[in-house]
């Protein structure tokens, strides 16, 4: 794919070199680098992608996407912008062919629960004879093919490498754990979902955040980004989840076990092996397997 037509989502503040280059990778990782890729250097909370743009070149680098121009160029191409962080999602996901926009991409967020919900619709939904994916920090599956995951959610272009291999695979569902760093390091950015969920909010990460308000902000930011054609499923029993979907585009709907909402659930019984429901008038009961 040539760079013009990664740029095409972007705004870059300069372009130094030839823009009608053709890219064979895009890698965030030096290490990767091979012939013909682009090099995103990205400023992390602790190491500056900067400082390696001289070994990205050395391993093959064709463009260099950055916030700061070097006094020297040579044959390479140099696209700055703003943000690196902002721009690296629009830019993979187009290299990788936009993969979340041909299956229906499903994310969950919370503190509690995302693994589990995950989870549980990854299996469901192929239970029902849909082809699925899981992108959790757990593991990662595409169909039935695990593939091991690093304990958080992926950076912007292992996400679309990843999504890409689902659609190849034939998925049409992808279910996804979206962690409040995967959302405001805007590793999602550039993704399209279908839907979201919210579990509840508990006083965590705050080493990262520094506040809870940043923290529950983050986790709001990814239903703001959710299209009017996407769902919400947010959580009535935890006080913040009116709080989460009331800026965004989709359709709302709710959950509760205590109050009125679209979803009322009663727990009847509860056992180590499982539990006795009752959902919407319905008794149902569910096995934990484990």
């Amino acid at each position: 794919m040539k760079l013009s037509e990664l740029l095409k989502n972007i705004k870059p503040t300069a372009v130094v070199g030839d823009s009608e280059i053709e890219i064979t990778g895009v890698e965030i990782d030096s290490r990767k680098v091979t012939q013909g890729s682009l090099f995103v250097a990205m400023k992390g909370t602790q190491v500056d992608g900067h400082r390696f743009i001289p070994k990205a070149i050395e391993q093959g680098a064709a463009a260099v996407l950055c916030e700061e121009l070097p006094d020297e160029t040579g044959d390479v191409t140099f696209v700055q912008v703003p943000s690196t962080e902002d721009a690296v999602g629009p830019v993979a996901t187009l290299f990788f062919g936009d993969p979340s926009r041909k299956l229906k991409l499903v994310g969950v967020t919370g503190t509690n629960g995302k693994t589990t919900i995950a989870t549980l619709l990854y299996n469901m939904f192929r239970k029902m004879g849909h082809k699925c994916g899981l992108l959790s920090t757990v593991c990662n599956y595409i169909e039935d093919e695990a593939v091991p995951a690093s304990h958080t959610t992926p950076d912007a272009i292992e996400l679309n490498r990843l999504l890409a291999r689902m659609v190849d695979a034939g998925c049409d569902y992808a279910f996804m754990e979206c962690s409040s760093h995967a959302i405001a390091q805007k590793r999602i950015g550039g993704l399209q979902f279908a839907g979201g969920l919210f579990t509840n909010l508990t006083r965590d990460h705050l080493d990262y955040h520094k506040t809870f308000e940043n923290y529950r902000d983050a986790k709001k930011a990814f239903f703001d980004m959710l299209p009017k054609t996407a769902f919400a499923i947010t959580n009535l029993d935890d006080k913040n989840g009116l709080f989460m979907v009331q800026n965004t585009r989709a359709t709302v709907k709710t959950y509760s076990t205590r109050a009125m909402a679209d979803f009322r659930a009663r727990i009847l019984e509860c056992h180590f092996e499982g539990m006795y429901l009752e959902v919407d008038g319905r008794e149902v009961g569910v096995q934990f397997i484990g």
